[in-house]
């Protein structure tokens, strides 16, 4: 039985997949709320021509640069590792596989297209970007990435996880990026933020509006978005063509690709190629797609789809997308890279059609599934990928119970090193399990169709 797949420095991806040609209908456009119309909004002022030409791209396969993949070459490719101590601990007769991107040197999947975006922005004669993070996987990745191509790098970190996770904070430092706490008094929505809430715990929407509003003020100075967008996770494909080539090896195919979700990038990044052969009619048999989220963020499983804004301070144009509003502001949870309102829009068109299976678990039974994973396979995983660990141990119960030898294919896209305190209070029993109220969740998206009633009338969505 092999246990662990590892591809050859040739055998990198040359390029990566694009999904909008496959989509199921056309993508909804990002709507200008001052005009009412289609419109990218501020976005040519954050992004470089090449983000925005991968952006709206129609090119199936898009060339990865030499540069890129040189500097991918650090810790790429990844392994394919089969859970075998986790399948006889769980005695299922499921085949688990897992990509694990916690070998990257800030830890998880988010450099895939760190890398890439600091290449553009190098290309372009950019001196600084901005950018916010969750748990700090994302602020990290892009600290490294900056440092390779020399650029400045600054991160607004959300501030209830610039408290529990100082050491992503201090990782961010060595590479030489400066580190805000969001909501912060470097930027005037910041300001405005901690003057009626100096105790806010932040949030992704908040962070993203100071990085914007800081990359907006200042000459020579571009944003760099972690997930949500085409050309992000365009970018993070890289993960699922290798493990798809690696099963391959084995005379594997998944029946189940899973993964989790806060903005989607390393979900879709990992079954964007499997979704493909099942559209271009190469897949060798079903394949079901499986999304999990926090029940304390629930934007798939209880979110509505609609058009809404990115960011809290509404800066971006508004995306199409499965939203709980976009100034919904979850409890401060140790999974910081799933605090996210909404969700990718290739991502939640998918949701809609009915091609993905979205699942939502609380943090307490989500570290109980860690723990199963660590004390058999030896890793010590994240809390964002550990609500996916979760929703696999359950299927692979499902199997022992029904004897189908399904395999299950998920993506450990970071290590838990940095999140032991997190740990400490589950082992503890400090860990709550949140669940945000529905009556809660109502209001906060009510208040968006209430402000902009407009959006229910856009034909895009229907």
């Amino acid at each position: 039985m092999q246990r662990k797949v590892v591809l050859q420095d040739g055998e990198l991806p040359k390029e990566w997949y694009n999904i909008l040609p496959d989509l199921p209908k056309q993508l909804p456009p990002p709507i200008d709320p001052s005009s009412r119309s289609p419109g990218p909004g501020i976005l040519p002022r954050l992004f470089t021509k090449e983000q925005l030409s991968q952006e709206m791209s129609s090119e199936r396969w898009v060339k990865i640069p030499e540069e890129v993949r040189e500097a991918y070459s650090l810790w790429r490719p990844t392994p394919l590792i089969r859970a075998v101590r986790l399948e006889r601990a769980l005695k299922t007769p499921a085949r688990i596989y897992y990509k694990y991107e916690g070998v990257s040197p800030p830890g998880s999947h988010k450099p895939n297209t760190a890398v890439a975006q600091a290449f553009y922005y190098m290309k372009e004669g950019v001196e600084r970007v901005t950018t916010e993070t969750g748990a700090g996987q994302w602020g990290s990745a892009l600290a490294f990435a900056g440092m390779l191509f020399g650029l400045k790098v600054t991160v607004y970190m959300v501030r209830s996880s610039y408290e529990q996770k100082p050491y992503r904070r201090i990782l961010m430092h060595a590479w030489g990026a400066e580190v805000f706490s969001s909501p912060s008094s470097n930027t005037e929505f910041g300001k405005r933020v901690l003057s009626s809430d100096p105790n806010n715990p932040g949030s992704l929407g908040i962070a993203i509006s100071e990085a914007i509003e800081d990359a907006l003020s200042h000459d020579s100075v571009k944003y760099s978005i972690g997930s949500v967008a085409n050309h992000v996770l365009l970018h993070q494909t890289v993960q699922g063509l290798e493990a798809r080539r690696q099963l391959e090896l084995l005379d594997e195919y998944p029946d189940v690709v899973a993964g989790c979700v806060g903005g989607g990038s390393s979900f879709s990044g990992l079954f964007w190629p499997f979704y493909y052969d099942r559209v271009s009619g190469k897949a060798p048999k079903d394949v079901k797609f499986v999304a999990t989220e926090p029940t304390a963020c629930p934007t798939m499983t209880r979110g509505i789809y609609t058009y809404d804004f990115g960011d809290t301070a509404r800066l971006t144009p508004m995306l199409p997308m499965y939203t709980l509003g976009s100034d919904f502001i979850p409890p401060p949870i140790h999974a910081g890279g799933l605090r996210y309102h909404g969700d990718a829009p290739t991502l939640c068109l998918l949701l809609k059609e009915g091609y993905i299976e979205p699942r939502a678990y609380n943090q307490v039974e989500v570290f109980e599934a860690a723990t199963i994973f660590a004390r058999t396979e030896g890793i010590i995983p994240a809390p964002e990928p550990s609500h996916t660990i979760k929703y696999v141990l359950d299927e692979a119960l499902r199997c022992k119970k029904s004897g189908e030898e399904k395999v299950i294919l998920f993506n450990l896209c970071g290590h838990g090193h940095f999140d032991l305190q997190a740990y400490q209070e589950f082992f503890e029993g400090r860990l709550q399990p949140w669940e945000y109220p529905e009556d809660a969740i109502r209001k906060s998206i009510n208040r968006l169709l209430e402000e902009y009633p407009w959006i229910k009338d856009l034909p895009f969505l229907k």
